[in-house]
């Protein structure tokens, strides 16, 4: 293979960091010795220049109509056009047509919209921008949308969800093609991590939305919150709020979505990851502070819930 000819799809209303977090990384792998190095081509409706939404205006490279195959990588990026694009059955055509003479397909943000409606996720699992999941759910039901995860690998077909995502899909492309060294110095170069593991949570529970309305929950998530190394079964924060523990699982479900049990499994697992990523506290430390009593079983949370070892997830926070 002399090169790997990546071509990422514009349309009017491209986020234009989507398009910039795929090229960007591929260009500095080339330049860093990447071999066989990427050939990128910026692709749009006939070839056309198109306005992003933030304004700015790119210049097509080629038209998507004109290009053939065969194609190491197709990449659509999202933005605030991807309805618009979604509906456009030549421009979905021909996303189908390319996707049959690519290596690996992929959708950055809203682009999951795009490749929905070319029948490239019928089965699948993918993701999208936590704000649209519901939305690509709705419309295409036979596509099992998970929108907590950061991207979503399956098979040849890749999703990644919110804008910078687009950056950790890219190094792990890069990583696969060219191996963890030239990934690790792409990395650098762009001032990010190695690469974030790809189920770990687009939005954090702390910061996804507003405090609970009921003031009972409210008291039980800031308890939850402030003693994470303490009791918090059910029963112990049923106990302190003087309600039962059926009472309270059922405000809970109503207001969080989650059991009292699983919410605090997440807020811990989330706080040990805060604390993996920003100290140098030893692992067992974190999870202590983070009640889950060992490393051991902090070790199995993680694995659950990121797919990845604390230890790992350390190490690609730290490249």
């Amino acid at each position: 293979m002399d090169e790997r000819l990546t071509v990422v799809v514009g349309y009017p209303g491209s986020e234009l960091l989507d398009i910039s977090c795929a090229t960007t990384p591929l260009y500095l792998a080339n330049s860093l010795g990447g071999d066989p190095a990427y050939r990128i081509v910026l692709a749009s409706p006939g070839g056309a220049d198109f306005t992003c939404d933030s304004g700015l205006t790119l210049r097509g490279q080629d038209a998507i109509e004109r290009i053939t195959g065969p194609l190491d990588t197709l990449i659509v990026s999202g933005g605030a056009g991807h309805e618009e694009a979604a509906d456009n059955r030549r421009l979905v055509g021909h996303i189908r047509r390319l996707s049959e003479v690519s290596r690996r397909v992929a959708s950055l943000c809203t682009g999951a919209s795009v490749l929905a409606a070319a029948g490239l996720l019928d089965g699948r699992r993918a993701t999208t921008h936590w704000n649209y999941a519901r939305l690509l759910a709705a419309r295409h039901p036979e596509v099992t949308v998970d929108p907590a995860p950061i991207y979503i690998r399956e098979g040849k077909v890749s999703t990644a969800a919110g804008v910078t995502s687009a950056l950790d899909l890219t190094l792990a492309f890069i990583e696969e093609d060219h191996g963890t060294a030239l990934a690790r110095k792409v990395a650098r170069g762009v001032v990010t991590y190695l690469q974030r593991p790809g189920n770990q949570a687009q939005v954090s529970m702390f910061v996804s939305g507003p405090p609970p309305g009921h003031p009972l929950v409210r008291r039980a998530v800031d308890h939850i919150t402030l003693h994470l190394d303490g009791d918090l079964s059910a029963a112990a924060l049923a106990a302190r709020l003087n309600v039962s523990e059926r009472h309270l699982t059922r405000l809970c479900l109503e207001h969080l979505g989650l059991t009292p049990g699983r919410y605090v499994r997440q807020a811990r697992i989330e706080a040990a990851a805060q604390l993996l990523s920003s100290s140098s506290l030893p692992t067992s430390e974190v999870a202590v502070r983070c009640g889950f009593g060992s490393a051991e079983s902090l070790r199995q949370a993680f694995v659950a819930h990121y797919g990845v070892s604390p230890s790992r997830y350390r190490r690609s926070g730290a490249n």
